[in-house]
């Protein structure tokens, strides 16, 4: 049973608070009737996260520990917490009692120099009370056998070292990280260009030797930027690719179902294309982490540039997304936008399209109860871009004069070559708000990006997303080197979290914070012209 043998029940601040957790948690005398239903279980499960979590979390703090040690406990419990609950929604619940329990242990301690010693002794007596790695059967649980649970196999003395193998895609040679995007449908660039930057990045540095002398390698899923998919993708990563943790996913509907997937299993969910809010939780998810402005900065830059620059009024302006969440979410940072400058909620237009298609006739016929007094001026557009170059097509000659704004997440390559198909009329002027700065340009930032891809990419174009996925990747980057050989996703997490001020070339610093997971909050304005080529403009 789990037993606390040193006990001090004087102990000031931190030491008292976890030794009140210890003494709770031990003997486990939290016995259960033989006929006790699954309710009666999850009720003693849910009780142990609070105390187990208390002790696991301190620990944590503690360098002496070897995180891998720690997980190891916490990954039984979870084992423990799916067994004793009766559905999911319970499961989910008990987890997140876990884990804020897990935080309390970790913010009470507040002098780990002194206090490391008496947090370490009782997380060695708690993991050498584990015993058995499943929840007994109602029937065997009572006062003479108390519930315990262990690891698979013996944990390491504190003095032993972590082998790599014990941290989850991480060996002596490499560091396996998991990328699921489209590489096929009609989203399906996006994808292959995300990919593109991660990979120039990674080879930039395994060539020089790689991490700690581990090499980086990308392996990529398809979902087809359908979230039904996403699901089954990620978890082939997961189980059967053994990946450390994903970076660059490809998505808003998809980051749904993925950034939960990650999350329950503590794996880095870094720098998702997709801006949605569901991803920037406050306060953050301590496992998800975006470079990128956010679905409502990039939407609110474009409202002000239509309402201040273009001098439009907010009944003038029209929302063309996804008829889906992500077009729900984009709609009402519209609606909310507008509310700010004094519109009225009902003055908002949506214009939808199915997801993975390019049929705008709904959009049309929306959008031509309006014609009768030419009231539309403008349209905002969320969506992938051929359905936003459809769209164009269709209302360039009905509207003359429309002013159309595309957010990054269109894929501003693919929408520049698909308007240039078209005809020097449809590209002219169409407004593309950036995440990076102008590819075009020469900051040392973007000339060091463009000589990576032409060496290990000879033949790509340099590119938008690629150049997200490529900064993205060296953020990460950064945060490795500070951690050193003796890596698992909790010190890369603290390692993140420790970033300030990075300059990397682009014009704006980067920075992260426990309270902020969002690298960068600076938004570009670039514009189309004749030729189909992006030049700059101010949003402003």
């Amino acid at each position: 049973m789990i037993s606390i043998t040193r006990r001090q029940s004087n102990l000031p601040g931190w030491s008292a608070t976890i030794a009140r957790g210890a003494l709770l948690a031990s003997g486990l005398a939290l016995a259960v009737p033989a006929t006790a239903a699954p309710g009666d279980k999850a009720a003693v499960v849910r009780t142990l996260a609070s105390r187990v979590g208390l002790i696991v979390g301190a620990a944590s703090n503690c360098r002496n520990l070897q995180r891998p040690r720690v997980q190891n406990v916490v990954d039984k419990f979870a084992v423990v917490i799916k067994e004793a609950s009766a559905n999911e929604a319970e499961r989910v619940d008990i987890i997140q009692q876990l884990d804020r329990s897990l935080g309390d242990g970790r913010r009470a301690m507040t002098n780990p120099e002194v206090e490391c010693a008496q947090a370490e002794r009782q997380f060695v007596d708690l993991e050498r009370s584990i015993v058995t790695s499943a929840l007994p059967d109602p029937g065997a649980i009572s006062a003479a056998a108390p519930m315990s649970f262990a690891p698979a196999q013996p944990a390491p003395t504190p003095a032993a070292a972590a082998p790599s193998s014990a941290v989850h895609g991480v060996t002596d040679q490499e560091i396996r990280f998991g990328m699921v995007g489209p590489f096929s449908g009609p989203s399906k660039q996006l994808g292959r260009q995300m990919k593109l930057g991660i990979d120039t990045a990674f080879n930039r540095v395994n060539e020089a030797g790689g991490i700690s002398g581990r090499m980086l390698r990308l392996i990529a899923a398809d979902d087809g930027y359908e979230p039904s998919r996403t699901l089954a993708a990620m978890a082939q990563l997961y189980d059967k690719e053994q990946v450390f943790c994903y970076i660059g996913n490809v998505g808003t509907p998809t980051a749904a179902v993925a950034a939960p997937y990650a999350l329950e299993r503590r794996a880095l969910f870094f720098g998702a294309f997709t801006g949605t809010p569901v991803l920037r939780h406050d306060p953050p998810d301590r496992y998800v982490f975006n470079y990128r402005a956010g679905l409502t900065e990039e939407i609110e830059a474009s409202v002000r540039y239509l309402v201040k620059v273009r001098r439009l009024q907010p009944r003038q302006i029209a929302v063309f997304a996804q008829d889906d969440a992500f077009g729900e979410v984009a709609f009402g940072v519209v609606v909310k936008a507008m509310r700010i400058l004094g519109a009225s909620d009902d003055l908002a237009l949506r214009l939808s399209y199915k997801r993975g298609s390019i049929d705008v006739n709904d959009a049309l016929t929306t959008l031509a109860t309006r014609k009768a007094n030419n009231a539309i001026k403008a349209v905002i557009i969320v969506g992938s871009y051929r359905a936003s170059a459809k769209l164009i097509e269709k209302t360039n000659d009905l509207y003359p004069g429309m002013i159309y704004t595309n957010i990054s997440f269109v894929g501003s390559s693919e929408l520049a070559e698909e308007l240039k198909l078209l005809g020097p009329r449809y590209s002219n002027g169409v407004v593309v708000t950036q995440v990076v700065p102008a590819v075009d340009g020469y900051s040392s930032a973007i000339l060091e990006y463009k000589a990576s891809l032409a060496k290990y990419f000879p033949g790509e174009a340099p590119d938008y997303v690629s150049l997200e996925g490529y900064i993205g990747a060296n953020i990460v980057i950064q945060a490795l080197k500070q951690i050193g050989p003796q890596l698992d996703t909790e010190r890369l997490v603290d390692s993140l979290e420790s970033l300030r001020g990075v300059d990397m070339g682009l014009g704006t610093s980067l920075s992260f914070g426990r309270s902020d997971h969002q690298a960068s909050h600076k938004v570009w304005g670039t514009a189309l012209d004749e030729s189909g080529k992006y030049q700059a403009i101010d949003l402003e």
